[in-house]
């Protein structure tokens, strides 16, 4: 693994396409986040306004259908589907650019079976929560993918324990990339993000405060949507998880206990001009 490097948000924040006068929203992509069985919308639901944030055309959400009336009602910019059985979620697929897999999935029948449906898929990636676990059972090399966990589910990644993945952290993220062949962001206090023949990155942003449940639902797809607009995988990590972190800053600003998720929403606006 190369030497690593901090994270430097406005050398990447560069990196983003500038958007065309008569740009529309066709040009910068379409999202699909699944995720959310019965009665876990809100993490999905995070996913696709962390990518509705930094700019994704357009965003779809595949959830259990019960679960759609309420998103409905309250996020009317997600455009919210219904999946019953896994072959609800075909049509989708030929239709998006990328794939947010993984919030609110949990380990039911209906998750394992969607999850079977998306592992092979051709389709850009990112892979976070309980469809990290689903990869556990089933090790699988992935290049077009990014993989999202936190010490616990790195640990069970590698098959070892927590507390090796916590304080080896730039051990556990080699192995996990060379297990994988993905890019890989290990979250935690100093996130690191690495790719195949890539230099790792640090982030030094970002506050305790942020250690609240729904962050990292919401940097799944604030990486998702940076892909969706063109970005290369190990870029568009690199530019989430530091916009990601900044925001994180920005909203405890006036005090860091009690940050919640969703207080991020407007600075990654803001971070994106």
């Amino acid at each position: 693994m190369p030497n690593i490097a901090p994270l430097e948000y406005e050398s990447l924040i560069t990196r983003l396409p500038k958007r065309n006068i008569n740009a529309h929203k066709g040009d910068f992509g379409h999202v699909l986040v699944i995720g959310g069985d019965y009665g876990y919308p809100g993490a999905p639901v995070l996913a696709a306004l962390g990518a509705l944030r930094v700019g994704a055309g357009l965003v779809s959400l595949a959830s259990h259908k019960d679960n759609l009336n309420g998103i409905n009602a309250s996020h009317p910019e997600i455009m919210c589907h219904a999946i019953d059985q896994v072959a609800d979620l075909q049509e989708l697929l030929a239709k998006v650019t990328i794939l947010v897999v993984g919030p609110g999935l949990c380990r039911t029948k209906w998750s394992a079976e969607i999850y079977a449906m998306i592992a092979t898929t051709k389709l850009p990636l990112v892979l976070d929560a309980d469809g990290l676990y689903y990869l556990a059972q089933k090790p699988l090399r992935n290049i077009n993918r990014v993989l999202t966990p936190h010490a616990g589910e790195a640990a069970t990644l590698l098959n070892q324990t927590s507390a090796i993945s916590e304080s080896q952290r730039e051990n556990a993220i080699k192995q996990l990339v060379e297990k994988y062949e993905s890019t890989v962001v290990l979250k935690g206090a100093g996130t690191l993000v690495a790719s195949p023949h890539q230099m790792l990155g640090i982030c030094h942003a970002g506050n305790p405060g942020m250690a609240s449940g729904g962050m990292g639902d919401l940097l799944s797809g604030v990486i998702g949507g940076l892909i969706a607009q063109g970005l290369d995988l190990d870029t568009a990590a690199k530019l989430g998880v530091s916009i990601h972190a900044k925001a994180g800053d920005i909203a405890a600003q006036d005090g860091q206990r009690g940050v919640i998720a969703t207080d991020l929403l407007l600075p990654i606006k803001q971070l994106m001009e």
